[in-house]
């Protein structure tokens, strides 16, 4: 007969006492560092100093700790056990099996996560208010648009959405690190730092079995646009059930945004983070390079950029790999958006903010690639027709602007720049910077390599040296590469006898001419005749340009201490084309003094068109697992009609499924109403979003928080 009559995991109260109810109720989620409870049924009484059970799970090199609790009763054999997974174990998933003389059984197969309100667990994090917006909270904001615009965009994490632990434990377990040796991998679980990486690569698909494919230009056809995405939870889902092929399309914050839902879903406190007018620094020379052609259009001679924005992830944790003393623990730069290698793959950090503060470029993980994403020097050059380069302009404070992400229990917008950098225009800052010039960063290449090397040990030294071979044409990560171009302080031109900006004359809304003046200020005691070259651009977000918009040359004289006011307009019917698939415009004036050729001066401005409003609503009280009404309404701004329209809604919590209508072609005035059912499946406060899409603007949103109550 058998001696194990059955076990119950009391997966309820389990779960809720280890904060993973909202994964689920049925299936055993706990964390680490913590003890829960399960009930052994036997069918006969159990003495234990005659027949001792033998208690195991199949892990790594942790040890977990059984006791036999109080109120078990060894004579009915209804033994209460109380089980402990240390603060350091792997998290995953487990067999838990019981042994009694030659009888064996499946005990339970409880998946383990980081747990952040452990002490011990070196993601712990002490504010709880922290804990429930970093690690609890599905509902998210995503900034973009340009510094000068800063636009919010709601995101649905959708970390405890159904299926998404199997979803990130596929994640991990298709990594090219576990396919290669599983028994390292698992082990090395237990350190979010290496998981944190690991995640990074594995978000994007550029070299492995990954989660999202990545375009910044193009065609979107045979996948979706990545202004089209809401939440992580549709492209997380589709790529599991298609059989872990990457989803079509994604851009950085599309990146960040899946990468926040399932480190927060493994319990890793994390945050989406934007930073405008960010840098990509190819070379590591922490300047950024731009050349512009004598008519004032910009080009692109090299790789290194200025993106509008870009989006990154922080993630909290202890970083002992760098100092025993607690200095660089916090939060850490973590970034999936396929931009450079990092030890051979497209990944980068965890690197941590403090380290990027100080400028200390020379510690891991590619914190001189984030240092110079918020900090670098640029430099503009003028291209004349002879090949000979100008320096026009220097600026030491355009990169790194208004770095942002959610505040704590409310969807107001934190500037967090002072965490990253020193003031803009302040001797410290400076300091900071010539500070990051003078580190050598082969250290920080020799520490990757060595755990590189580690890591490879098996390999031939022929096929290490081809590694750090890619390494090298990838340009960041580069191996002990002996090419790296040493970082320079830019030199200040001499201060001009004019100065120039942009001012907007009306806010620029989208399906409306843009109107702005260019302003001229005299700082000489001479009239200037200038010939004035206006260009506009469309640019992608990213800092690469998709065409022009339309160019002009205007002749003016500017008087001794005067102001001169130059108008510019740009038509909707110039424009709308070339900004169908780009998210602003670059206005730039090239001015030349015709007494003075040599002397050149540069103004540009982003501009952000305003889309069209759309409003979502919901009425009345909304109840869980009762149906509720919205309704989406949207007016044709523009005088023409709108084509291949497609209203779609979605929402975690509120809809299991997105709802997708096709709209008819909407003529010019004309609106739209359509009313939608829906049936709140979790309670709190939800957002459902409507994205409005056609052939003559893309993806505009509107959103609604809705407070489903019980």
């Amino acid at each position: 007969m058998c001696f194990f009559k059955g076990v119950d995991l009391h997966p309820q109260t389990n779960n809720v006492n280890h904060r993973t109810r909202e994964i689920s109720l049925t299936r055993l989620i706990v964390r680490r560092g913590q003890a829960f409870k399960l009930t052994l049924n036997l069918r006969q009484p159990f003495n234990p100093s005659v027949q001792p059970l033998c208690i195991s799970a199949a892990t790594a090199k942790a040890v977990w700790k059984v006791e036999l609790d109080k109120g078990s009763s060894t004579t009915t054999g209804n033994l209460i056990l109380t089980v402990t997974p240390p603060a350091d174990t792997p998290i995953g998933e487990y067999t838990m099996t019981v042994k009694h003389r030659d009888q064996e059984m499946v005990l339970a197969k409880p998946v383990v996560l980081f747990n952040p309100w452990c002490p011990d667990d070196w993601v712990y994090l002490k504010d709880k208010d922290e804990i429930n917006e970093y690690v609890m909270n599905e509902q998210g904001i995503i900034y973009k648009g340009s510094n000068n615009y800063i636009d919010s965009c709601n995101w649905d994490f959708g970390q405890f959405e159904d299926d998404m632990v199997d979803i990130c434990l596929r994640i991990l377990d298709l990594n090219p690190k576990y396919m290669k040796d599983p028994g390292d991998d698992v082990s090395a679980r237990c350190n979010p730092i290496y998981v944190s990486r690991v995640i990074s690569a594995m978000i994007n698909a550029d070299d492995d079995r990954g989660v999202l494919e990545g375009r910044w230009g193009g065609s979107f056809i045979g996948g979706v646009s990545p202004s089209r995405w809401t939440g992580s939870y549709a492209i997380l889902k589709r790529w599991f059930v298609i059989g872990s092929y990457p989803v079509k399309y994604g851009q950085c914050w599309v990146f960040a945004g899946v990468m926040c839902s399932v480190m927060r879903l493994l319990g890793i406190p994390c945050r989406v983070v934007t930073n405008y007018e960010s840098a990509h620094d190819n070379d590591r020379s922490l300047t950024i390079d731009v050349y512009h052609a004598d008519y004032g259009v910009r080009e692109k001679p090299t790789q290194d950029s200025v993106w509008n924005y870009h989006v990154w992830v922080e993630a909290w944790m202890r970083r002992p790999d760098l100092a025993k003393d607690g200095k660089y623990d916090g939060w850490q730069v973590l970034d999936p958006t396929p931009q450079e290698k990092s030890q051979g793959v497209y990944c980068c950090g965890p690197a941590p903010v403090v380290a990027i503060l100080n400028g200390e470029t020379d510690l891991k993980y590619d914190t001189p690639f984030v240092f110079a994403e918020v900090n670098a020097d640029c430099i503009d050059w003028l291209v004349k027709a002879d090949g000979s380069k100008v320096n026009i302009f220097s600026d030491t404070a355009r990169v790194g602007q208004n770095i942002s992400t959610k505040s704590v229990g409310s969807n107001k917008r934190m500037n967090i720049t002072d965490s990253y950098k020193y003031r803009e225009g302040t001797e410290k800052e400076r300091s900071v910077f010539k500070y990051a010039t003078t580190r050598d960063l082969s250290k920080v290449d020799e520490v990757e390599e060595r755990e590189e090397e580690k890591e490879e040990s098996e390999k031939t030294e022929e096929a290490v040296q081809n590694g750090e071979t890619e390494g090298n044409k990838a340009g960041n990560e580069t191996k002990g590469s002996t090419d790296v171009v040493t970082p320079v302080i830019a030199p200040q031109p001499p201060s001009p006898p004019m100065s120039m900006q942009f001012e907007e004359v009306t806010p620029p809304k989208y399906c409306k001419d843009v109107r702005l003046m260019l302003v001229l200020q005299s700082k000489s005691s001479a009239a200037m005749q200038l010939s004035i070259n206006i260009s506009v651009q469309a640019m992608r977000y990213n800092g690469s340009p998709a065409g022009t918009i339309q160019t002009e040359v205007k002749e003016e004289t500017l008087l001794p201490g005067k102001d001169l006011s130059v108008p510019i307009q740009v038509p909707f019917t110039a424009y709308h084309k070339l900004m169908i698939e780009c998210d602003n415009m670059k206005v730039s004036a090239l001015v030349t003094d015709k007494e003075k050729p040599d002397n050149t001066y540069l103004a540009v401005h982003d501009v952000v068109l305003l889309d069209p409003p759309i409003t979502i609503t919901v009425s009345g009280i909304t109840r869980l697992n009762r149906e509720a009404e919205g309704e989406v309404v949207f007016m044709n701004p523009v005088t023409e009609t709108l084509k291949e329209c497609t209203l779609t809604i979605s929402g975690s919590g509120l809809l299991k499924e997105d709802i997708e209508v096709k709209i008819p072609d909407l003529k010019t005035n004309n609106r739209i109403c359509v009313k939608f059912p829906f049936v709140p499946y979790k309670p709190g406060k939800k957002t459902v979003v409507a994205n409005f899409d056609c052939s003559t603007f893309r993806d505009i949103k509107g959103s609604c928080t809705v407070d489903v109550k019980l």
